[in-house]
């Protein structure tokens, strides 16, 4: 059943995906075993077309219901193709409602999928490839029951 679930939420994805004209790129790494080690970097990489667009940042985080923190940090790290940083942070999203730990994010059985902004209506400085890094910075150095990080690169609405 849980195989199923994973399967029908897979082709429901896919499904919206594909109507999607603001997204320029995305991607999501499946994390073996549903664990994250904390010296796990996971990249990815994308082209910006131009640098006269505008876009939204964001990264994906699937995770389920038994993940056993209300919240996540992660450090994130943006690079040129020069290797110039762009952008670097930590962050703290809430997944869980602290109150009543009902979680928050789509989700479908017990897997939910969350997508935070990290770089709001984004005018990139030059066009180019451009490095995504992502771990998380929580204190055990294995973090459990996460089951894909990702990121999204989409041109931001005009007007």
């Amino acid at each position: 059943m849980k195989h199923f679930l994973t399967l029908l939420w897979g082709l429901l994805v896919l499904c919206l995906a594909s109507c999607d004209d603001q997204r320029v790129y995305e991607s999501n790494v499946e994390l073996p075993q549903r664990m994250w080690l904390s010296d796990s970097v996971v990249h990815f990489q994308f082209k910006v077309e131009s640098s006269k667009t505008r876009y939204n940042l964001y990264y994906n985080i699937r995770n389920t219901l038994s993940y056993p923190f209300q919240n996540l940090y992660i450090r994130y790290s943006l690079q040129d193709d020069q290797g110039n940083l762009v952008q670097k942070d930590l962050v703290n999203q809430v997944l869980f409602d602290p109150k009543t730990g009902r979680p928050f994010g789509s989700g479908l059985g017990d897997i939910f999928d969350h997508q935070f902004l990290l770089m709001d209506d984004y005018k990139f400085e030059r066009a180019g490839v451009y490095d995504f890094s992502i771990q998380h910075y929580m204190r055990p150095d294995t973090l459990t029951e996460v089951m894909a990080v990702g990121v999204r690169l989409e041109k931001a609405k005009e007007g």
